[in-house]
């Protein structure tokens, strides 16, 4: 295969090391994204098994997705100084123990502490994996490299409900969590063997830098689910007024911080931070769809839980078809208009879906779905590419954690978007209208950014020319 062939010249690791280490981190990534698709089903059978509410049941999801906002730019930042082999060996070994508590949980509290062990895991992997995947393959493939890692997110996306399913009509919901025990110790023999050395770096780490931001990032997502749940304003409230105060006090310790958690430096190259604002753009519109279509779905057009998951599964089909071609592209031509184009049919796929009433049936749905994979399919590998290339080697941890943290900030803003509308009493396709909105505006940003990857694109040529 073309990902594992080596060339003269080539960075990273050489072509025959490769297939073990990326096969380390798909296990690795696959578990953390299954993860959270497959509880999200068995919330209901989680709190019927052990005599809770669903509203409590509800932060065995929730507690995950928090520690592990809050995480992100902290493992980022400490992988500088402790190397992102051992950070992944690290998060992964917390994530596999962790689900074999869950497994073997009989109560809500006992099982929420794991639920957040697992969360504290998770992010220590998904925060450099697009890291290592730079520290893996050549420059040359870096397009490549990063279409396969969206199809092994796609891939998790959309076989999560349905092995879900398959898993609770014969065995009980523990098992969703041992599930991982065996996967994750093969993805830790794996890891171990394959993952390249890195050296880390000398110096301090920012303490205060790295409160400030789980401080942010976990009042965010607080405040963003409070408002999805159309909880009182005060409380909504008040978690957004500690995120405002903490982000502003973590901007100005990054200004002076010696060793800064995150250099905000990296913000003035102007590819990677249209790069970024395009990727979170476009994550609000994708969270937003989700969330609106599952209540259109199953409250308006009468479509079970179960049926509903299917109805979304050409949305992740298409970005794992079309995913990989868009990064292989992006090594070859103009990343940003790849993504630019992608973003049109992922807006055009919104408005359509904006269209959907009761009388569209099935497949009017589902081709509107697999309009807005394929969109999406084509933006995210090449986007991926521009934050990542954009930046010196060097800044490789800080771009994934940067990148991370916006899909996870996107996607959570886009949910709380949702509950606020229906709050309001809004109809639930006027959401998907505001999820077109905000991918028109990522799209403007991708655009804006398309003379300058393409200046970078031929002196790419150029010097693998030799001139």
């Amino acid at each position: 295969m073309r990902l594992f062939e080596t060339r003269p010249g080539d960075d990273g690791l050489p072509g025959a090391e490769r297939f073990l280490a990326v096969l380390a981190l798909i296990t690795g990534t696959l578990m953390a994204v299954v993860d959270t698709t497959m509880i999200n089903l068995a919330l209901p059978t989680i709190a019927a098994d052990l005599g809770v509410s669903g509203a409590r049941a509800v932060w065995t999801t929730n507690l995950f997705q928090v520690v592990c906002a809050a995480f992100l730019l902290v493992f980022a930042g400490i992988s500088e100084l402790v190397t992102r082999r051992r950070l992944y060996l690290f998060g992964l070994s917390v994530f596999v123990l962790a689900a074999l508590g869950a497994a073997l949980s009989r109560q809500l509290e006992t099982l929420l502490i794991f639920r957040a062990l697992q969360g504290l895991g998770a992010a220590a992997t998904l925060s450099i994996g697009p890291s290592l995947y730079r520290a893996i393959f050549p420059s040359r493939l870096l397009g490549s490299a990063l279409g396969l890692s969206a199809l092994v997110v796609a891939g998790g996306y959309a076989a999560g409900p349905t092995l879900s399913g398959m898993i609770l009509s014969f065995a009980d919901w523990p098992w969703l969590f041992a599930l991982n025990v065996p996967l994750g110790l093969v993805s830790l023999l794996l890891a171990r063997r394959a993952l390249p050395r890195d050296v880390p770096r000398k110096g301090s780490f920012d303490i205060p830098g790295a409160l400030l931001s789980m401080m942010m990032l976990a009042s965010f997502f607080l405040a963003m689910d409070a408002i999805a749940h159309t909880a009182p304003v005060w409380q909504s409230g008040g978690w957004l007024g500690i995120a405002v105060v903490a982000c502003t006090a973590f901007i100005r310790r990054q200004r002076r911080a010696a060793y800064p958690l995150l250099p905000l430096s990296v913000f003035a190259e102007k590819r990677f931070s249209l790069a970024v604002s395009a990727s979170g753009l476009a994550f609000i519109g994708q969270g937003l769809s989700f969330v609106a279509l599952s209540f259109f779905y199953q409250e308006q057009m009468g479509f079970t839980p179960l049926e509903t998951a299917w109805l979304f599964t050409p949305w992740p089909l298409a970005i794992m078809l079309v995913g990989p071609l868009a990064g292989r592209l992006a090594d070859r031509i103009n990343p940003s208009l790849i993504s630019s184009t992608g973003l049109v049919l992922l807006i055009s796929g919104l408005i359509s879906l904006g269209l959907v009433d009761a009388s569209t049936g099935v497949l009017g749905s589902l081709w509107r779905t697999a309009l807005c994979g394929i969109g999406f399919g084509m933006f995210q590998p090449p986007n991926n590419r521009e934050m990542m290339a954009s930046l010196p080697p060097e800044r490789s941890a800080n771009v994934s954690g940067v990148m991370s943290t916006t899909r996870t900030v996107g996607q959570s803003l886009g949910v709380a978007l949702v509950g606020a509308a229906l709050g309001l009493g809004l109809a639930v396709q006027w959401t998907l209208w505001l999820g077109a909105l905000t991918t028109l505006m990522a799209l403007l940003a991708s655009l804006a950014r398309v003379p300058l990857a393409g200046q970078a694109l031929r002196q790419r040529r150029l010097s693998s020319e030799g001139r």
